[in-house]
């Protein structure tokens, strides 16, 4: 899990916010639970360093608010529309039993022992994300889909993804697809055995050596000139 330097801040006014950027540090909050909203500070170095990291928005982190560790869910980063830099972040706090509604990534797993891939097949993924509704100690890092043995034409519904007790896809009602496995534009040929490829070339070369017609010129032969009438 991965973890976080925060301290409590006093920031009154737009001016001590300003401030505070400029020194390297990016504001941000914490709620949920049954305590209150606390304001923080966080540094940016750090923070960018987290942010790079995959799936960053549905991983719980460490967050050491003056010392004191709590874990907590990044739910919203608020970017520079000109520089693209952080500028404020929001944290959840992990309560056990609380329900909270995340996306969580799908990933694919064991694409070379696929048959249908091997044959040109196309893995087209129509959910790269999928959000859930969970109890923010059940989050899970991913969804797994596992490739091993799957052919061209099947498909992956959400109905076939195993989930924890208590997770449940938001989206009810329906068995929406994921990902399915289509056949390739151009399908490939299936390579040839070595015997049925010299028997191949023997048939050409026959073809190539077809007898000449008796009208034609013969090697070594010359043509005679017609007698001469008397």
């Amino acid at each position: 899990m991965n973890s976080l330097e925060a301290n409590t801040r006093n920031t009154k006014s737009k001016g001590d916010v300003r401030s505070l950027r400029l020194a390297g540090n990016i504001p941000g909050i914490v709620y949920g639970g049954t305590e209150q909203n606390q304001k923080v500070t966080v540094l940016k170095k750090t923070l960018k360093t987290l942010i790079a990291k995959e799936n960053f928005l549905s991983n719980i982190i460490t967050l050491n608010l003056d010392g004191k560790p709590q874990n907590v869910l990044p739910r919203e980063i608020t970017y520079n529309v000109v520089s693209d830099e952080p500028t404020h972040i929001d944290f959840l706090r992990v309560v056990s039993g609380v329900k909270i509604r995340i996306e969580v990534p799908v990933q694919f797993i064991n694409h070379e022992t696929s048959p249908g891939l091997k044959r040109g097949g196309v893995l087209n993924i129509v959910r790269r994300k999928i959000e859930l509704k969970c109890p923010s100690e059940k989050i899970p890092e991913a969804i797994v889909i596992n490739l091993d043995g799957i052919e061209i034409g099947e498909s992956f519904k959400i109905s076939s993804i195993k989930l924890e007790e208590g997770v449940t896809p938001t989206i009810i009602g329906r068995d929406f697809v994921i990902a399915t496995l289509a056949a390739p534009t151009v399908m490939k040929e299936p390579e040839k055995p070595a015997e049925a490829e010299a028997t191949d070339e023997a048939a050409a070369d026959g073809k190539d050596a077809a007898p000449a017609a008796d009208g034609d010129k013969k090697e070594g032969e010359e043509k005679k000139a017609p007698e001469e009438k008397k």
